[in-house]
């Protein structure tokens, strides 16, 4: 989809076509809509392949007049086990000499932010302006999706506490695997602002460069969280693997003990019910009530070693 969006009295329009300072915004572009952007609108093909690669990581490149800014952003989804896993996507944020574009593969909540007005003071003619506030917006849903990741493993904590069930542990490996890949991410985006901060490839005004050093500080902020949230994750995964096995060895005892108290009547039957003589009083109800001593006195054994714990 290829929307144009323009600042009017300092609200965000869509537009019908393009034209000079509005704001291009490509959301899982087909192939004619592609074909527009690197003809019509004369952006750089390689800029704009590289942005829907999903594989593409963090980066700035500079090339004739035209700056590519890709930055990843968190996305939240289900698989089909019905588990929530948070992982990044990559943005493309292509500058030109009059324009701002960005190119992503799916819908994200950055992007729909801005366009339903939730960001205030949003001027598509500013291009480093907008940039910037696209960047805090990505900072701000890492902190975001952060703090729903500790509240969501809290919860699956406390049910673990009450019941070992696949789902919650498949939940926290969800979350495990989402914290790595926030981690990466994270720490890609911090090298490519830390580039633009250096103003060599955007010029940067005093303004702009306080709100960049704002979007640093969210995201040192979410890299530090996130490898918090990872430790814990990764300490309690540990300590359920534990309760787990110490579960299983609990239940293998007892398991274990009940085999032993039912085989003692098996045996003392077996041998009073072979063909031979000089049996202890060969009598009917002699093994029934031997059996049933021998197993008490087994049994008051295994209780007080403690087997049935």
């Amino acid at each position: 989809m290829l929307n144009f969006y323009k600042t009017i009295d300092n609200k965000v329009f869509r537009m019908d076509e393009f034209c000079e300072g509005c704001w291009v915004s490509a959301v899982s572009p087909t192939e004619s809509e592609v074909y527009y952007l690197i003809n019509e609108l004369k952006l750089d093909q390689g800029f704009v392949r590289a942005a829907l690669d999903e594989e593409e990581s963090s980066r700035i490149e500079n090339e004739e007049n035209q700056t590519l800014i890709i930055i990843d952003a968190p996305i939240a989804e289900k698989d089909t086990s019905n588990t929530i896993l948070y992982t990044t996507m990559p943005i493309g944020i292509i500058i030109t000499e009059t324009n701002i574009v960005t190119v992503s593969l799916k819908e994200n909540t950055v992007i729909t932010e801005l366009v339903d007005g939730i960001v205030r003071n949003v001027q598509t003619h500013l291009k480093t302006r907008l940039l910037l506030m696209l960047l805090l917006r990505v900072a701000a849903r890492y902190l975001q999706y952060l703090k729903q990741i500790d509240k969501i493993s809290d919860m699956m904590e406390r049910q673990l506490h009450k019941s070992m069930k696949n789902q919650e542990l498949i939940q926290l490996l969800g979350l495990e695997k989402s914290l790595v890949y926030f981690s990466t991410s994270l720490k890609s985006n911090e090298v490519t602002l830390e580039k633009i901060l250096r103003g060599r490839i955007i010029k940067l005004y005093d303004d702009d460069q306080d709100l960049l050093e704002d979007v640093l500080i969210e995201i040192k902020q979410a890299i530090e969280m996130s490898n918090i949230y990872s430790s814990i994750l990764s300490g309690t995964m540990d300590a359920f693997a534990s309760i787990i096995s110490n579960n299983l060895n609990i239940v293998m005892k007892m398991l274990t003990s009940i085999t032993i108290l039912m085989a003692i009547p098996t045996m003392i039957s077996s041998f009073y019910g072979m063909n031979v003589t000089h049996l202890p009083v060969p009598v009917f109800w002699f093994p029934i009530v031997l059996s049933i001593v021998v197993t008490l006195i087994v049994a008051i054994i295994l209780v007080k070693t403690k087997m049935f714990k």
